[in-house]
């Protein structure tokens, strides 16, 4: 009736409201598509600890080559989503798939693991990384007080959650000023090293193979953290509903955003290794700001100034995103009602967006959150392999779907031997209990889902009726 901020889109339900709505969601268009994605991309990985592939791989020539076989590996992960996001053209990427093709049960697990832990945690440690290099320049010698950080990473927070519930154009404008300032960084520092290139610093390249690991384990961490740096690919097919023509845009932006972000991380590692020794990339603290000290003084602030408008950007995309995932999950009954909701004055999932946030917030009080990402990050790599077991599964079972873009089979069907390795090296390699404890956390999912979403139990309705009228009416001030 117009006078309440936020209604209800629920699959089948208002139809007309639906179509206005979504056609009124619907302000992504191709540019801001690949923003999305390479602005996601490119978080503080790149800039702060591309050591750990070094680590792993042991030398520089197996370091670059495994920094260009994950952007490879990026991009065919991203054709099957394109090819999924085109057929399928819902939000909420592999909650929408994993539902389509096996139902609601994988996919409520899917929603469950990511919309609880690894979507808010991920948005904390971004911020959190945002907040170190913000607040560095005023602590010159010695590293922020922790309780600085944290205020600095929750007040990002709360800028970011406020200004993704105002305006999907506003989020959208955020998103592609950060990703240009961040590409101009990196153009900076891949002009440099092309330079001193030019000018023969390549004894570091010399002999490149030199001390390479041979180990299972290692070689699949290495991808492990490398494929973490890259890790956003998929960020677009969660808000497919609102990007103007998916047909087009959807892999458009995936065939022009990961490559880019492949050539940018080769580049800039290479970059790296012209001015450092493999002994004192792997020292450093933050690559990024010795490579600046090196090679930019006395201009060298300019290198973490940009760090930080990168991560602001980066934690707006992730921010961006995850709030669409719970918003899908909450119309699609597996989350409370009031996530299903969106503002009619906005046209944002303002309360799926404030969920986020909150969580991320309570994720920031701990003092570390890395471990627990690490482990629940092999959780991810689950999903993307039953995502792509998805597409071949459908192939057969859904002939009847429209695919506007259709990949070789042979792509999912490597991305699914691709993810169990991903999966199951780093387990055999160095199993340790925090693995289970992020198997039973996932699985303890269940719990909620029999008697919340299967058989709907009495008293747990109206317990979530309850909550959900009490902040619809809070909407009405």
């Amino acid at each position: 009736n117009g006078e309440c901020s936020l209604v209800r889109l629920r699959s089948g339900t208002f139809p007309r409201c639906f179509k206005l709505l979504s056609y009124l969601f619907a302000k992504v268009g191709l540019l801001s598509g690949i923003c999305l994605i390479v602005g996601t991309m490119i978080g503080s990985g790149i800039f702060i600890s591309p050591k750990s592939v070094l680590l792993y791989s042991g030398a520089v020539g197996p370091c670059l080559l495994i920094w260009a076989a994950c952007g490879v590996l990026s991009t065919l992960g991203a054709l099957c989503y394109a090819e999924l996001g085109t057929m399928i053209t819902k939000s909420g990427a592999e909650y929408s798939y994993l539902k389509e093709c096996f139902g609601p049960l994988p996919a409520y697990l899917f929603s469950w693991t990511t919309v609880m832990v690894l979507k808010p945690s991920a948005f904390a440690i971004i911020t959190l990384s945002f907040a170190e290099y913000a607040s560095a320049p005023f602590y010159p010698g010695c590293s922020p007080p922790l309780i600085v950080t944290k205020c600095l990473s929750a007040t990002a927070i709360f800028l970011i959650v406020s200004v993704n519930c105002l305006s999907v154009k506003l989020a959208s404008y955020v998103q592609n000023i950060f990703t240009a300032a961040k590409l101009f960084i990196i153009l900076i520092i891949v002009v440099s090293g092309i330079v001193l290139l030019a000018q023969g610093h390549t004894e570091n390249l010399s002999n490149a193979f030199d001390g390479s690991s041979s180990s299972f384990g290692s070689i699949g961490l290495a991808f492990y953290n490398g494929l973490w740096a890259y890790d956003g690919w998929n960020q677009l097919n969660f808000i497919t509903e609102e990007l103007k023509d998916p047909y087009r845009n959807l892999p458009l932006a995936i065939l022009i955003g990961i490559p880019l972000v492949s050539v940018c991380y080769v580049m800039v590692n290479l970059a790296y290794f012209t001015v450092m020794t493999t002994t004192e990339l792997l020292l450093s603290p933050a690559v990024a700001v010795t490579f600046g000290d090196r090679v930019f003084y006395p201009l060298s602030w300019i290198v973490p100034l940009f760090v930080v408008l990168s991560t602001f950007g980066s934690a707006n995309g992730s921010c961006f995103t995850a709030g669409r995932l719970a918003y899908v999950s909450g119309r699609e009954g597996h989350m409370v009602k009031i996530l299903s909701y969106i503002s009619l004055r906005h046209y944002t999932p303002s309360p799926a967006l404030i969920l986020n946030g909150l969580l991320a917030i309570c994720y920031i009080i701990p003092a570390d959150i890395n471990r627990l990402i690490n482990y629940f990050s092999i959780a991810q790599w689950v999903f993307y392999g039953l995502t792509a077991l998805a597409l071949i599964v459908m192939r057969f079972t859904r002939k009847d779907l429209h695919r506007p873009v259709k990949v070789p089979i042979v792509i999912p069907g490597l991305m699914v031997i691709v993810s169990c390795y991903l999966v199951l090296a780093p387990i055999i390699d160095k199993p340790e209990m925090e693995y289970l404890y992020c198997a039973a956390f996932i699985f303890c999912g269940l719990l909620l889902y029999f008697p919340f979403v299967h058989w709907k139990v009495s008293w747990g309705t109206k317990l979530t009726s309850e909550y959900t009228t009490v902040f619809y009416l809070s909407s009405l001030f």
